[in-house]
């Protein structure tokens, strides 16, 4: 099951869990659209893999299966 991850690992930017511009790679690293495509080209910097839309949780089981709240280390702020 996806974590759904709280925030853009690149600018810290709130992701709920419904965003439609989230975007992850194979490791469920998260990144908000706009840094996924200006800032990182389309490309994961902690895995290389490619960023894909983030399939969003339907209510019914967000309730049982709640997104995450931690928030990770920004991998690329102030870059």
């Amino acid at each position: 099951m996806l974590e759904l991850r709280a925030h853009c690992e690149c600018c810290g930017r709130d992701l709920p869990p419904d965003a439609p511009d989230a975007r992850i790679c194979s490791f469920e690293c998260t990144y908000c659209d706009a840094c996924a495509r200006s800032r990182l080209h389309g490309v994961c910097p902690n895995c290389g893999g490619e960023l894909q839309p983030r399939p969003r949780r339907p209510a019914a089981a967000l309730a049982k299966h709640p997104a995450s709240t931690l928030r990770r280390p920004l991998v690329c702020a102030g870059s």
